[in-house]
């Protein structure tokens, strides 16, 4: 069975990307990192890319006056290499409706929270402020709203006493590197479909109702 061909589109050090291209470097995994972009100049994560034998490209946004003109020139990249689908790790632009609308159900994203939760930036410290005792990752299809879109999957973690934004940020960050490449490989395999705007998974895939954030298909 054919892989499908993925785009990458970070902004910095891309650790989310690193955890794809790990997942990706079995041949048996669906999905094939085929292009990463950067739009910042020397992001480390382009580095990664090359590394990993992966075209790499950084194209800057503060070339373009229009934000369209920009994503223009990405969508103009991504199908010259192949992409058939593009996966945001730690990409710090917010889409136009143009581009989403392109590749609609094509296009996810990772975010630091448990959505609808803490949407934004700035999600560990706001957590803490707000004395919840779980916190976590999602990821999610884009829509031209900020972190909205049907979810695919959530990773939970405990909040802990005498936590700081840092040391939960990095216990969530962990919990993304192994949630992101197990929610491409659903997509990839046509378990995790949009329809009538929720994510349907097979019955194979259905959490287990005594821990509802578990989903064997992420495991």
């Amino acid at each position: 069975m054919a892989r499908l061909k993925t785009g990458v589109l970070i902004s910095g050090k891309g650790t989310n990307l690193q955890a794809l291209l790990d997942a990706a470097a079995d041949e048996s995994f669906p999905a094939e990192i085929v292009n990463v972009i950067a739009n910042k100049a020397g992001a480390p994560g382009l580095e990664r890319a090359r590394k990993a034998g992966v075209k790499a490209q950084f194209i800057d946004h503060t070339l373009f006056q229009e934000r369209e003109d920009f994503e223009k020139k990405l969508d103009e990249t991504l199908r010259e290499n192949g992409v058939q689908f593009v996966a945001l790790a730690g990409f710090m632009r917010i889409l136009t409706p143009w581009f989403v609308d392109k590749w609609k159900d094509r296009l996810i994203n990772i975010h630091p929270s448990l959505l609808p939760a803490f949407k934004g930036v700035h999600t560990h410290e706001r957590a803490l402020e707000s004395g919840v005792r779980v916190h976590g990752a999602t990821v999610h299809y884009v829509r031209p709203e900020m972190d909205e879109g049907p979810i695919i999957g959530q990773a939970a973690v405990p909040v802990l006493a005498g936590d700081t934004k840092e040391t939960l940020a990095d216990r969530v960050l962990e919990a993304e590197h192994k949630l992101y490449p197990a929610c491409l490989k659903l997509v990839a395999e046509n378990k995790a479909r949009v329809t009538a705007g929720l994510v349907r998974m097979d019955k194979d895939c259905a959490p287990d109702p005594h821990t509802v954030l578990s989903n064997p298909c992420l495991r």
